[in-house]
């Protein structure tokens, strides 16, 4: 009796658990599919969209909490509104452009890329060539061919693929403080508040000397006419147009590095007697572009560098008293031939390849709805529209638009579109370094640019998926 009492009770706890077991089982199932499908029935989908600081704000940096991410935080909002394939979440991230490449590489080694970039193109085309990418000819329609101009396709094209979608173009040229110039005596330099003004090499010197000799060190104690730095590859754009200065093609016609030459060794020349006559700030071998950056605003530097997106913080920055206000111009980089030296950066979106063919799906569609929705494109306003119709829009509005296009005959390719270019960048500012501290003298520095430089250029050649 008493075994059949306990068989009894074994079978009784052997059927709740049985019971138990099942309620589990169907409760988990429910919370996958809760979590794989939203209310509305679609699947879940997040992707991550990385980028390095671009323009603060939504469309203009002077709104409210205005941030580096507030853009693709609204376009991510009403993408998911009106999108009708998928419930999708767009997960934002702002990464430093001097932490982009290890970020990327630790990444896209763990199988963890993110799902879209948002960046100048030039930086990441090594992407391209490795195979990261994936193409978006299909995302591609006439109307934006017609939209946006056939240079700008050019420069986000590799091969017969399309791999960045242009969003804006960034044009770098100097910045320079007015009130400085006019303090030195130099008023007769000085252009108009919408003009870049360009001047020739001769008068690029007398202004250097003038403001060395003639600035009012009450008015601006510890300031120095022009910015030099050459801390790590950031900023290197405009290294690279200042070695171009006396003529040098900078790379050849096979597309290798070409700046051994009389015309480069001057250029690298002018810039040592630049730095030890004392017209540039002091150290700058260990000063970075952000700290050059930083000494204009704070008037510590008559003329610096910048592009369209700096040249507009530095002013939304004056006007909130985030730093001191002056009167802050244009004028391009000279060069021997009296014609301007200017380059642009084309900003757009690219897509890493993924595992999951849905999220690259979604990634693609955004890209789309961002680059080509009629109200976020005018988003571009805060560098340089790429599409012509948002020019038409706006250029009444924003005068610089037809000075920045006035210069387009004058664009140099500053990467030559040469394979390694990433790995190229990590070359050149320690042979400028070597120049300042005197290590090899120019024509040293020089070749060994170009020596290692091209080593460079033929190993990415070999490894390239790009034929």
């Amino acid at each position: 009796m008493r075994n059949k009492r306990l068989s009894t009770v074994a079978s009784f706890l052997l059927i709740i658990a049985l019971l138990a077991g099942c309620s589990s089982n169907s409760a988990s199932s429910g919370t996958d599919k809760g979590a794989d499908t939203a209310a509305s029935g679609k699947k879940k989908v997040e992707i991550a969209l990385w980028l390095t600081p671009q323009w603060k704000g939504v469309f203009d940096a002077t709104e409210a909490d205005a941030d580096y991410d507030s853009f693709f935080k609204y376009a991510a909002d009403k993408f998911a509104k009106q999108y009708d394939k998928y419930d999708v979440k767009v997960n934002v991230q702002v990464v430093a452009g001097d932490q982009r490449d290890e970020l990327l590489n630790v990444n896209l080694n763990g199988g963890t890329p993110p799902d879209v970039f948002f960046e100048s193109a030039f930086a990441m085309g090594d992407y391209a060539h490795r195979g990261a990418l994936v193409p978006l000819n299909d995302i591609v329609d006439d109307a934006a061919k017609k939209d946006i101009d056939q240079g700008y396709w050019d420069n986000v094209t590799y091969g017969k693929d399309i791999y960045f979608y242009p969003f804006s173009h960034n044009p770098g040229t100097f910045a320079y403080n007015a009130d400085m110039l006019k303090a030195a005596g130099l008023e007769s330099f000085v252009g108009g508040d919408n003009e870049i003004k360009t001047w020739t090499m001769d008068e690029y010197n007398q202004i250097l000397k003038g403001l060395k000799e003639n600035l009012p060190k009450d008015k601006y104690p510890n300031a120095y006419p022009m910015a030099l730095y050459a801390l790590n590859n950031q900023g290197d754009t405009w290294n690279l147009a200042y070695l171009r200065m006396f003529g040098s093609k900078f790379f050849d016609d096979q597309g290798n590095i070409a700046i051994a030459d009389e015309k480069g060794i001057q250029a690298a020349q002018w810039l040592k007697d630049i730095y030890k006559a004392g017209y540039t700030n002091p150290g700058a071998e260990s000063v970075s572009s952000n700290d050059a950056n930083a000494m204009f605003q704070n008037q510590q530097l008559a003329i610096s560098f910048t592009n369209a997106i700096l040249f507009n913080n530095a002013k939304a920055d004056m006007n909130a008293g985030k730093s001191p206000k002056f009167d802050i111009r244009l004028a391009n980089i000279p060069s021997i031939s009296g014609d301007p030296l200017t380059f642009t950066y084309v900003v757009g979106a690219s897509v890493f390849k993924s595992s999951d063919a849905t999220k690259t799906e979604v990634a693609k569609d955004f890209v789309k709805f961002f680059s080509s929705d009629p109200e976020l494109v005018k988003a571009s306003k805060n560098s340089i529209p790429v599409r012509s119709s948002v020019v038409a829009e706006l250029k009444s509005q924003y005068p610089l638009f037809s000075a920045y296009d006035a210069n387009a005959p004058h664009m140099f390719s500053f990467t030559g579109n040469v394979p390694g270019y990433s790995e190229l960048r990590q070359v050149l500012y320690p042979e400028l370094q070597a120049i300042y501290v005197g290590e090899k003298t120019p024509e040293q520095a020089m070749k060994d640019y170009q020596t290692k430089g091209n080593s460079v250029i033929q190993k990415a050649r070999e490894s390239s998926v790009l034929k």
